[in-house]
């Protein structure tokens, strides 16, 4: 139970980082451009991760060819992620923003668990999973009216 809620935590963190990062990469955006604010958002990372991956010797990184070639389309997700952010925060507002991106990654969670997609464990779609999605379209209406 121990190691759950440690996982749990740090899923939180998880979830914390990206509330802070989508309205200050936002912001930047404003001031900058949208491109702007995803190359330095981007290259901060890259700095950012570099420095322990060097440290490492390098990791698995050499063994970047054995990744499936669609994995490799993370990083392009991220500038469409941090584009539409951009442009969204500004007309939408946060919480709305933030609503409607969580309730959309929650609902693929749920399909991919439900094909075991992408190395996901099979977990098919029940009357509870189903509840929970309808609870989230309650609090889409609620947070956005």
């Amino acid at each position: 139970m121990q190691a759950i809620a440690f996982l749990m935590i740090i899923a939180m963190f998880a979830g914390l980082a990206a509330g802070l990062q989508v309205p200050l990469s936002s912001l930047m955006s404003q001031r900058l451009g949208t491109l702007e604010s995803i190359f330095i958002v981007h290259f901060g990372g890259a700095v950012a991760a570099i420095i322990p991956l060097l440290a490492k010797g390098g990791g698995a990184l050499p063994a970047w060819r054995s990744v499936p070639w669609y994995a490799l389309g993370a990083g392009a997700l991220g500038l469409i992620l941090f584009g539409a952010f951009s442009y969204t925060i500004p007309r939408l507002g946060i919480a709305t923003t933030v609503t409607l991106a969580v309730t959309a990654q929650l609902i693929l969670g749920v399909v991919l668990d439900h094909f075991g997609l992408f190395g996901a464990p099979l977990r098919p779609i029940d009357l509870s999973r189903i509840a929970g999605l309808l609870v989230l379209f309650g609090g889409i209406w609620l947070i956005t009216r």
